[in-house]
């Protein structure tokens, strides 16, 4: 039995260290700068605390007055995966755009001038890059957040952002490991299981994870998956085997030996919460391997901190959770935030504001079988409208009316989602054309070949009116069609604009 030798003091500090949770509004509330003087030592933001770059480097400080150490982390990928910017969309393309231009010194200047920004409104965690393979086409939660399908691919960019974000002293969170690219299931929604054996996922999956820790990533994010050739029981998140045994094992025993910050995804989500429950998922989690625990993208309030803060001395006084793990994870979670003090915060590194817009004109791929002449007046954009999976939310815009209206004022648009296929795709083309009248009309796609009712409108619609110009802006899995048609590679606001150029031939002055 272990003998419990630290006073419930340490270990409360303890235990509130290793949480990463959310709070609500934009302002820090009394509660959690309470909780950070009692030992909390990482706050994490996501896009309801955020209005801009002032308030936000203003909420950053006022947090920091409190603790000057402190781990303010976000999930900025960029692309289609913003806070920053949530309501306007990002000015920097994803990682499938990224992938696509397939130039690593692009993908670091990228990922350098995100870090900046963030340094500069006090963020020194990015739970970012996505180091997944999206080797399955319908994956329905990674897809345009992946560099794409090939490992090799996604190493070398994953190794590049990595380098550039950290250069600006903000510390990556490569995820989502062992790698959750391979799945047709939302591990927000329900457990996903990956049925590779232990071959396939090294040469695979951990390929690019390999290439993080190469890199010098300063924390790992596990994945809530089931992989049954390293665990038949438990996920990733709660497995020893997947986390000590093969991401902590040194490279002579086959694993990768990765020294850094082990942070779980959203401690939350229905792959955890909804089997084990957030407090017997969190103890699991830390005896697992894991330092910190993520929560607060759904339970952002302080009971939810007291309960798993509570869960975890519980753990350790009744013998559940060594106190000596607990003890090495929140040393963890305060030698990165001494890296964070140290890294420099973006000092010296020049501004490239249109290094993101660069980056999408780049990525964009127009194909069309027949000449296509620039759109020269009002168009209508009808935009086929996928259900948003929770990790990029639908708080943040899509689609290129906005950007084409910029160019072609008048331009109008109409979302059309699957409900409105219900009657069939001739009904939805006919409604539409209607409202179209005689402008031509722009058709923008997400992952068309993961939606059926989607497909099938596009083809009526096609069918009816050939010219019709298409933009896909999720990922080109599907044949190209249309006159013409563009990938985008994402649906950032800056790959919105690419596109919107593309089809007008004009550039904005």
């Amino acid at each position: 039995m272990a003998t419990v030798t630290r006073s419930i003091d340490t270990l409360t500090r303890d235990a509130l260290a290793v949480l990463q949770p959310g709070f609500t509004g934009t302002t820090a509330p009394d509660w959690l700068l309470r909780r950070l003087d009692e030992g909390l030592a990482t706050v994490a933001l996501f896009g309801r605390n955020v209005h801009g770059p002032e308030q936000l480097a203003a909420l950053s400080s006022r947090l920091r007055d409190v603790r000057g150490d402190l781990l303010i982390a976000i999930d900025e990928e960029g692309g289609d995966v913003t806070r920053l910017e949530v309501r306007g969309g990002s000015s920097f393309p994803g990682n499938l755009a990224l992938g696509a231009v397939d130039d690593t010194e692009l993908t670091r200047a990228v990922a350098r001038e995100l870090g900046r920004r963030l340094a500069d409104c006090g963020v020194n965690v990015n739970w970012a890059p996505s180091a997944d393979v999206n080797s399955n086409p319908a994956n329905p939660v990674i897809g345009v957040r992946s560099f794409g399908a090939a490992p090799d691919l996604v190493a070398r960019h994953t190794a590049a952002y990595i380098e550039g974000l950290q250069s600006a002293g903000v510390a990556a969170c490569t995820k989502h490991f062992p790698g959750h690219g391979d799945t047709a299931t939302d591990s927000h929604h329900d457990l996903p299981r990956i049925t590779a054996d232990l071959t396939t996922l090294q040469e695979r999956e951990l390929v690019p994870f390999r290439a993080a820790v190469a890199a010098g990533t300063r924390a790992v994010m596990s994945a809530h998956i089931l992989l049954p050739a390293l665990d038949a029981e438990r996920p990733a998140t709660l497995s020893p085997a997947a986390l000590h045994g093969l991401l902590r094992a040194p490279a002579t025993e086959g694993g990768l030996g990765f020294d850094g910050l082990i942070v779980t995804d959203g401690i939350e989500m229905r792959a955890i919460s909804a089997t084990y429950g957030i407090e017997r998922g969190s103890v699991l989690a830390l005896a697992a391997g894991a330092d910190a625990i993520c929560v607060g993208g759904g339970l952002a309030d302080e009971d939810t901190v007291l309960r798993l803060r509570d869960a975890l001395v519980r753990a350790v006084r009744e013998g559940e959770l060594p106190e000596e793990r607990l003890a090495d994870a929140a040393a963890r979670v305060r030698a990165l935030a001494h890296w964070t003090t140290g890294a420099g915060a973006g000092e010296g590194i020049a501004p490239a504001p249109g290094i993101g817009l660069t980056a999408a004109r780049r990525a964009l791929r127009l194909t069309s079988a027949t000449p296509c002449p620039p759109l020269t007046g009002p168009a209508y954009v009808a935009s086929f409208t996928p259900l948003a999976n929770i990790a990029v939310g639908d708080e943040t815009p899509w689609g290129v009316a906005a950007e084409l209206s910029r160019l072609l004022p008048g331009t109008e648009t109409a979302a059309y989602a699957a409900e409105d296929a219900a009657a069939g795709p001739r009904a939805l083309v006919d409604t539409l054309l209607t409202a179209a009248g005689e402008r031509p009309v722009v058709a923008v796609v997400r992952d068309l070949h993961r939606h059926p009712w989607m497909a099938d409108a596009l083809h009526a619609l096609l069918t009816a009116r050939p010219h019709t110009a298409v933009v896909e802006m999720g990922v080109p899995q599907a044949p190209p069609q249309g006159t013409p048609h563009l990938a985008t590679h994402g649906a950032a606001r800056v790959c919105a604009q690419a596109a919107a150029e593309a089809l007008t031939g004009r550039r904005p002055n």
